[in-house]
């Protein structure tokens, strides 16, 4: 799946003021006499801001700014150049593919169409005609039952499907696998399900929901459910994947809409208005906030909003999960592994450094020497509280297991990114629990009261954890403000609220 962003905006209407205790710098306020045109702070400069922002301009709203508190805009969208001197490649830390494209005349992904139209290199990554199978006796070609574990998921959401048609309660993918006696039991069979299931949702079928995870899927890949196409285009470019939202926003944001390298620290909202206050002591107001933080930013408190959330919105944002999903970097000076794009490592030990990717290869970086392994969930946040030289010896060590007859050199580079614990993500994308009801969605997306509102890929029903969920969601949620700002309605039913959020049934108590 892929990852998010942050923006920032700053117009007439905007002011700019000191806090109280901060330093005695003297800050002029903006002039807000000026039209008294509504004002907007969108807070988060990824893909849903930006097209939030582009929403807004496009329905005539230019007085807003976008408060980004990276360098630049893009969100998880971040790149990393890599390698030894002299042999530097970048290569992508967060959303990596364009994950369903087009078919034929059918809908197009929007990532895929702005990917085009900025002219971004890619690459069809074939995650299963082009893969290698191993254990931890070496190579192993178990690619029977890596045909049957796609075979599986795909009975998996098949049943899933008839289970919504017959409005029957949701429950864990697990259980689903259990139920289509997709039962596992050799490290082989736990690895090929890793890679059909925990590689895409970055967390184990017992922490996902059947249902949720099955449409999610299908309305990204399979066609007869509305979706794009079953191709995937990773991107190769140099100026990194996030060029394409950058050339997007490059195309109607002014300078003065954007703030860059800004914290925000507490966001504090009435009916009358917004304040932001930054981690420098600078405050913005404004009419209206959407804010486009990631899940895991908004469930780790790292941003203050005062008064607090109401209940309902908060008990939302925690009852959705934020997964982690990591992706480890080699460079060698030689290519000593397999000729393929992909390969599986199935440990002992389920989900333990298991799917692999060669960017030494015709199709991506010949003559690299790179290659990277892929890790989610609870080995994720694990590997990100080691040194890197601890991470590193593990995943040498699966690597001559891999290789038995090879001598392992040392690497000439090594990285990887440490999404979790970082404050301005807390993980890398979100994951539907079976305990997330449909209620809590319309929570965790709906405004509080008409100044505060919610865009991100989590809140996207259809695509949450995907990078065109985060673009879908600032196009929608925006369009739904602009209308707002603009006197027509406010809060369409779409982002109303649930104030509790129940059973369909009582639970029976026997005594």
């Amino acid at each position: 799946m892929a990852m998010s962003h942050i923006l920032r905006v700053c117009l007439l209407g905007i002011g700019l003021l000191n806090l109280p205790g901060s330093s005695a710098r003297t800050v002029r306020k903006e002039d807000t006499t000026s039209a008294k045109e509504p004002s907007v702070l969108i807070l988060g400069g990824g893909v849903a801001g930006v097209i939030a922002a582009r929403t807004l301009h496009e329905q005539g709203i230019d007085n807003f700014k976008i408060i980004e508190a990276r360098g630049e805009l893009g969100g998880r969208l971040t790149s990393h150049t890599f390698g030894a001197p002299g042999k530097e490649v970048v290569v992508e830390a967060g959303a990596n593919w364009v994950q369903g494209t087009q078919t034929g005349d059918g809908p197009a992904n929007p990532i895929w169409t702005l990917v085009q139209k900025h002219g971004l290199k890619t690459h069809f990554n074939d995650w299963f005609g082009s893969i290698t199978t191993y254990d931890f006796n070496g190579f192993n070609n178990y690619t029977d039952v890596f045909n049957d574990s796609e075979d599986n998921y795909t009975t998996l959401t098949v049943v899933a499907g008839a289970r919504v048609d017959k409005q029957l309660t949701d429950t864990t993918a697990r259980t689903g696998y259990q139920l289509i006696d997709a039962k596992l039991r050799t490290p082989q069979a736990m690895a090929s399900e890793y890679y059909q299931f925990d590689w895409e949702y970055a967390q184990t079928p017992e922490e996902s929901s059947w249902i949720a995870s099955s449409w999610g899927n299908n309305f990204t890949y399979n066609t007869d459910m509305g979706g794009f196409s079953d191709d995937n285009q990773m991107s190769l470019d140099q100026r990194g994947f996030k060029h394409f939202i950058q050339a997007e926003a490059a195309e109607f944001l002014q300078p003065h809409q954007v703030v860059y390298n800004a914290t925000v620290k507490t966001i504090s909202y009435s009916s009358h208005g917004v304040e932001v206050t930054l981690t420098n002591g600078t405050t913005l107001s404004a009419d209206y906030a959407l804010c486009t933080f990631s899940l895991g930013v908004l469930q780790n408190d790292d941003v203050v909003f005062e008064p607090e959330l109401p209940d309902w919105k908060q008990e939302a944002i925690q009852s959705m999960t934020m997964a982690t999903y990591t992706k480890i970097f080699f460079q060698f000076d030689d290519k000593f592994w397999f000729d393929t794009q992909m390969a599986l490592y199935a440990d002992k030990q389920r989900g333990r450094y298991p799917v692999w990717q060669s960017m030494d290869h015709v199709n991506f970086f010949p003559g690299s020497g790179i290659v990277f392994v892929t890790v989610t969930g609870d080995i994720s946040q694990r590997i990100e509280a080691l040194p890197d030289s601890q991470v590193q010896q593990e995943v040498l060590e699966v690597l001559q297991a891999m290789f038995p007859h090879t001598t392992i050199p040392t690497p000439r580079a090594f990285w990887f990114p440490r999404w979790y614990s970082d404050p301005l993500f807390r993980g890398s994308y979100s994951n539907w629990p079976a305990s997330f009801l449909s209620g809590h969605h319309e929570n965790l997306r709906a405004a509080v009261g008409d100044r505060l509102w919610f865009a991100g890929e989590a809140t996207s029903l259809k695509y949450f954890g995907f990078l065109h969920g985060a673009y879908f969601e600032g196009l929608e949620v925006a369009g739904a403000m602009a209308k707002c700002i603009q006197g027509a309605t406010c809060l369409a039913s779409e982002l109303q609220h649930v104030e509790e959020v129940k059973n369909a049934g009582p639970y029976v108590i026997v005594s």
